[in-house]
């Protein structure tokens, strides 16, 4: 197996076509130039009989730094970061809510 194919391999290496478009600003007609291109390599998948495009994480990253310039790059990938922060933070706050009406209960069964 080569270079190439152990990095679809690896977690976090690649992304989907809409996951793209998500984090980096990317619309369905720049990817689809950009595989025709020869600037993105794609693989074909489907989930639930939905198709989609599995692509390459560095090469997505490639092109949208020549196209926005770094910056861009690291603006997107903060704001990205960002969400996925404050998307964590909500859940545990539900969690901490949970495990605190539990803890009240048990204390409360424990004081009759």
């Amino acid at each position: 197996m080569d270079d190439l194919d152990s990095e679809w391999q690896r977690k976090g290496a690649t992304l989907s076509d809409k996951t793209a478009g998500k984090e980096y600003g990317l619309t369905q007609d720049e990817i689809v130039r950009a595989i025709r291109a020869g600037k993105l390599h794609y693989r074909e998948a489907s989930m639930h009989g939905n198709p989609w495009l599995r692509l390459l994480r560095r090469e997505v990253e490639a092109l949208v730094t020549k196209k926005h310039g770094d910056d861009y790059l690291k603006v997107q990938q903060a704001k990205t970061e960002l969400g996925g922060i404050n998307r964590e933070l909500k859940r545990l706050k539900t969690q901490v809510a949970v495990l605190e009406e539990r803890k009240a209960k048990l204390m409360a069964d424990l004081g009759t």
